[in-house]
């Protein structure tokens, strides 16, 4: 299967290489929240999330994300997660970032929306700004961004955390999101940001048809010119496919992230390093043979 890179650039955080014409890199999902819908709770004590970040990284993680408020939906999740103050997600975060930092080099990215947060993070030491808003709920945050010259994702998603679930409804959604995406990257760009991945949004305002439509037709992102996140971990569309519940989701997992690459992924972020690293290696080999 010939590989289309046209788009892919190298990028280099804190002295390592990601060579998206080489290979797939694994962002570890590192969740310091009471109510995230996969791994609430698990990794609230500074130690316990930052034993957990270097084990993924031990298991191959290229890059830790680190996130400090909940985006869980409202509906599946029941009421879904509440916002949290700025001060209260750096107070969760920024112990962590600086922990890691002091035993790691490993790239970390803060998963935010919020440019005072991402602000802290960066000068904690992370290195990516990762923003599910794509510059919609706080554009000030690719300021923040250029300033300390770090790297952004620019994430799809309709509506809000709290109603995105609801109704979210598309005339095309592959063309609608691709365009959305392009429009917050090309504002990023204007707010001086050199580095920027994209990311449609698996499960933020999409149905589960949505959600297959977008990931079937993956690679019309690519001719967006940027490196391409996909983030399908654990989430509900493999859920309601399978039936079932959120533990129990490795399989789906798997299987959807085989299909990203195939489809022209550059990042896949994911809870499972481990088991998702051997997809990884397995599909890069037959994309690349």
């Amino acid at each position: 299967m010939e590989r289309v890179i046209k788009h892919i650039r190298v990028m280099v955080i804190r002295g390592r290489t990601f060579d998206f014409s080489h290979r797939t890199y694994l962002m570890g999902i590192l969740n310091v929240t009471p109510d995230s819908f996969s791994d609430g709770g698990k990794y609230l004590h500074v130690d316990d999330a930052v034993a957990h970040a270097l084990h993924m990284a031990e298991e191959g993680a290229d890059i830790i994300d680190v996130g400090g408020e909940s985006t869980r939906p409202k509906g599946v999740y029941g009421e879904g997660a509440k916002k949290i103050s700025a001060e209260e997600e750096i107070e969760r975060v920024v112990p962590v970032i600086k922990k890691i930092r002091m035993v790691s080099d490993i790239p970390i990215s803060i998963d935010t929306y919020k440019s005072v947060v991402a602000d802290e993070a960066l000068k904690a030491g992370a290195d990516i700004v990762n923003d599910i808003s794509g510059l919609r709920f706080d554009p000030t945050i690719a300021t923040v961004a250029a300033r300390h010259r770090a790297p952004m994702v620019v994430m799809h998603i309709q509506g809000t955390p709290e109603t995105m679930q609801l109704n979210p409804t598309y005339d095309n959604v592959v063309a609608e999101v691709k365009e959305e995406v392009r429009l917050s990257a090309e504002k990023a760009k204007e707010a001086g940001v050199e580095t920027i991945i994209v990311d449609p949004g698996i499960g933020f305002g999409k149905n589960l048809q949505h959600n297959l439509l977008l990931l079937k037709h993956l690679r019309e992102f690519c001719d967006l010119g940027y490196p391409l996140l996909v983030g399908t971990s654990r989430k509900g569309f493999i859920g309601t496919l399978l039936n079932l519940p959120v533990n129990q989701r490795l399989e789906g997992t798997a299987a959807s992230v085989a299909v990203a690459i195939l489809n022209g992924a550059n990042i896949v972020r994911v809870h499972d390093v481990k088991e998702m690293k051997r997809v990884v290696t397995i599909v890069d080999a037959v994309k690349n043979a």
